[in-house]
């Protein structure tokens, strides 16, 4: 007498049975650099145990993403899936982010963290590869308070051909994001012709401070002068409102090189924006280190201008170019 058994399953059927889901997502989609940011999404509830609106060290890569966090059936912490132009290392170590702020009245989106600051530093990745290659890339930089919490990230989004084509003199777009990924600034630097003479308005850089993305709050425009960098800080109609005075004839070759921020009359300091000297690392690579000063209570806009024209700067006159290799001559 044959005993009943119950009928076979297909192989996949069976393995779907006794393999548990995934919790994780999929992967992400690509990545496009050239898009338009939408209105941020809802905040996340912080998770117990930790004060603040998003825990001092949660794990993550070093860049913040563009998705927002994801929380695993199973865990505390909170994950953060990069695009796939950055993929996700397999481990990376915590990175300290300053604490949320609360919104402010009459201030951009993202700029409550300048509100509480009176100095940041601006830190440039440094790029082995550049290095070997002579490929310019994508430039990176880490912003940190005093405490060496992050608090934005700013990548560069310009394609390899007007990167290695133009060097220095090259048109850029810089996007800063907080710690959830949203792009809070944009700065726009457009193509300068340098053929011209240099005192021709038409030669002289510029670059122009969003924020939020889409909503001009101000300019950086170079002034010309025979011997030292002179940039005045404008408001969004074009109105001179601050001066930056950089030293004269010589850029940071063994000491700090400091650029003044002061009044239109030139007598009151307002702040500074200080390149760092780093010894050999600072002749060998352009991963610079700056620190900007300005007044706790200086309007949250001059902030971000202030901020803006650091960059102009460190690509005016300490993005080193690597040396091009130069056609054998024939006679």
């Amino acid at each position: 007498m044959s005993v009943p058994t119950a009928p076979e399953q297909p192989a996949d059927e069976v393995e779907n049975q006794i393999k548990p889901p995934d919790p994780r997502p999929g992967t992400p989609p690509e990545y496009s650099s050239h898009f338009i940011p939408g209105p941020p999404g809802p905040a996340l509830p912080p998770p117990v145990g930790y004060p603040g609106g998003l825990p001092v060290g949660y794990y993550g890569p070093q860049q913040p993403g563009t998705f927002p966090l994801y929380l695993p059936s199973s865990g505390t912490h909170p994950i953060q899936y990069q695009p796939g132009k950055y993929p996700v290392p397999q481990s990376s170590a915590p990175v300290a982010w300053m604490p949320v702020p609360t919104p402010m009245p009459n201030c951009p989106p993202g700029l409550e963290y300048l509100a509480q600051l009176d100095n940041i530093h601006v830190l440039q990745h440094f790029e082995p590869l550049e290095m070997i290659t002579h490929f310019e890339t994508n430039n990176r930089y880490d912003i940190k308070n005093n405490l060496g919490q992050m608090v934005y990230f700013v990548a560069e989004d310009t394609d390899d051909y007007t990167r290695n084509a133009y060097r220095t003199l090259r048109p850029f777009v810089l996007r800063v994001t907080d710690c959830l990924g949203q792009e809070i600034m944009t700065l726009q630097r457009p193509f300068r012709c340098t053929c011209c003479c240099f005192c021709c308005p038409s030669a002289r850089q510029e670059l122009e401070v969003q924020c939020p993305p889409g909503v001009t709050i101000g300019f950086v425009a170079e002034h010309w002068n025979l011997c030292r960098a002179v940039y005045s800080i404008q408001n969004e109609k074009k109105e001179d409102m601050m001066g930056v005075r950089g030293p004269c004839s010589t850029y940071g070759c063994g000491s700090d090189s400091v650029f003044e921020v002061k009044s239109l009359d030139g007598v009151s300091s307002i702040g500074s924006i200080t390149r760092k000297w780093n010894g050999m690392l600072s002749t060998m690579s352009d991963a610079d280190h700056f620190e900007i000063h300005f007044p706790l209570d200086l309007d949250v806009k001059m902030k971000a201008m202030i901020f803006g024209a650091c960059f102009l700067i460190d690509f005016m006159y300490f993005e080193s170019s690597p040396p091009q290799r130069s056609s054998p001559h024939h006679d």
